[in-house]
């Protein structure tokens, strides 16, 4: 059955729909079937996959509101085992409608519950917003990656997101849990940079990736091509991070071969 991961922070300019993009490509290439859900009425999730959206005839808008089921709107990628539930600007006007229909806070549940058992990882990328797409998302969901910036700023906006995360815990998804926090756009070399992580581990022990995303001229080309990094540019520093990331989600330890060598490394599970 199908483990549901939303990727979620209302802070936008994170790289949601970047993780969320570059994690399916790793997992569907490792033979594990993956579907991703755009819940981002800016689809950039769709984009970065090379979906033309004027192409796309069922839409995430579509599936959420009951005119289509989501096994009908669902299209496949180019890239090996990766599905896809796009998002078109229609989706913009989404959380308006939800307000008036019964379930509100379930409907995309309901939509997964009927393909769940079709995958083995549903991602689901979140608007930068805590609205009613958000709160779907995070009822769906079995947990929620929070990737964000070693920014101050970003404390606040990831405080605002744990207090949702509780109240939708309490009230609609007692199995709710936190995947992870990941740190994208990482550079070490700040002070700024390494208090935050420093700030964060310690309110929130065993949550924090040891994958640092960093900025990366590659993980940024690639949506512009329509690919993942990994299909872009497999050996760039990116594309090496967004691998190890997902060795942490699998629950798989990183053993450094004797001599370390760019791009070696053994994996085993932990």
């Amino acid at each position: 059955m199908g483990r549901i991961i939303a990727v979620a922070n209302q802070k936008g300019g994170v790289g949601k729909s970047t993780t969320v993009v570059n994690i399916a490509a790793y997992l569907g290439s490792r033979d594990f079937r993956v579907l991703c859900v755009d819940s981002d009425p800016q689809g950039n999730t769709t984009t970065g996959f090379g979906i033309k959206k004027k192409s796309v005839k069922a839409s995430t808008y579509d599936v959420l509101t009951g005119k289509t089921r989501i096994q009908d709107a669902v299209i496949h990628t180019e890239f090996k085992n990766v599905s896809l539930l796009p998002a078109t600007e229609s989706l913009a006007g989404c959380e308006v409608e939800l307000v008036s229909y019964e379930n509100r806070m379930n409907r995309m549940k309901m939509q997964l519950l009927t393909c769940k058992l079709d995958y083995d990882y549903i991602l689901i990328d979140c608007p930068p917003a805590l609205g009613l797409i958000t709160i779907n998302s995070l009822v769906a969901c079995d947990t929620v990656l929070v990737p964000m910036l070693a920014e101050f700023y970003a404390l606040e906006g990831l405080s605002q997101l744990v207090n949702t995360n509780k109240i939708v815990k309490n009230n609609y998804n007692p199995s709710l849990d936190i995947e992870g926090i990941l740190f994208t756009m990482f550079d070490g070399r700040l002070n700024v940079a390494n208090d935050v992580v420093s700030e964060v581990e310690k309110y929130f022990p065993n949550k924090v990736f040891k994958t640092k995303i960093p900025r990366n001229v590659r993980i940024s080309e690639a949506p512009s091509h329509g690919k993942p990094v990994m299909y872009y540019d497999k050996n760039s520093k990116g594309a090496e991070s967004y691998e190890l990331l997902c060795h942490e989600i699998l629950g798989e330890k990183l053993e450094l071969p004797q001599k370390k060598r760019r791009g070696i490394f053994t994996f085993k599970k932990s």
